[in-house]
């Protein structure tokens, strides 16, 4: 039996419209006053232990929310969950969160009353830096634990972000890793990252990392009121 292929042209670039899309809502967020956070890293690196930490640490200062990304479960959401509102956005077998799925997990949500949105994209070192979740910073976590080679290895993920966290500083007497390698390795993909070094369980260098995500949210609304203020007649 001879199969017959089919070919329909749909005339209409995905890619473009998703881009669109992300751009809409980034824009929609900055004028809400979220800051949209796209937390990306291998699996195991510390996402999750990260994002305890900061809800614990601004747990009755700052307003945040979580969107979980994993292939299967919603372990991530069950422990985020008594720190602040969470939704598991699951793929079924696919590397990466895609708009549509961070759009469906939004409308769960419901309150768009946040002051910060994390998205814990699906933990991958490759996939995940070609798709724009709609974020304003793209951070990617390193655990001393993976190597202190990663940012040479893994380069678009790198170049792509904005911020990278060293994270399990606690077990830096006991791997070979050199936190001084690693962001050098890193600043040559992209010499503009921001850089921090923490310990969940401990609390190392979560208020700093805070303090960051704070400054950053306050660029954005002095951004958006500037713009206001250009175009208003």
């Amino acid at each position: 039996m001879t199969s017959v292929t089919t070919t329909i042209p749909v005339n209409r670039d995905i890619k473009a419209e998703l881009k669109r899309q992300a751009e809409e809502m980034r824009c929609d967020f900055a004028r809400r006053g979220t800051l949209v956070i796209n937390m990306l890293s291998s699996p195991g690196a510390g996402k999750t232990s990260l994002l305890e930490a900061t809800a614990k640490h601004w747990r009755g200062q700052r307003r945040m929310a979580v969107l979980v990304g994993d292939l299967a479960t919603d372990r991530d959401a069950q422990r985020l969950a008594p720190h602040c509102p969470v939704e598991q956005l699951t793929t079924g077998g696919a590397c990466h969160l895609e708009i549509p799925l961070v759009q469906r997990g939004l409308e769960k949500l419901g309150s768009n009353d946040f002051e910060f949105l994390f998205i814990e994209n699906v933990g991958n070192l490759v996939c995940p830096a070609s798709h724009d979740l709609a974020e304003h910073l793209r951070v990617v976590l390193l655990s001393v634990t993976e190597g202190d080679d990663k940012p040479g290895k893994y380069p678009k993920m790198f170049r792509t972000s904005d911020a990278v966290v060293i994270s399990k500083s606690d077990l830096l007497p006991h791997v070979p890793f050199s936190v001084d390698a690693a962001i050098v390795d890193a600043r040559l993909i992209q010499p503009d990252l921001e850089t921090f070094t923490v310990c969940a369980l401990t609390d190392g260098g979560i208020e700093k990392w805070c303090q960051f995500l704070e400054r950053a949210r306050d660029r954005m609304i002095s951004a958006v009121n500037v713009t206001a203020e250009t175009v208003t007649p």
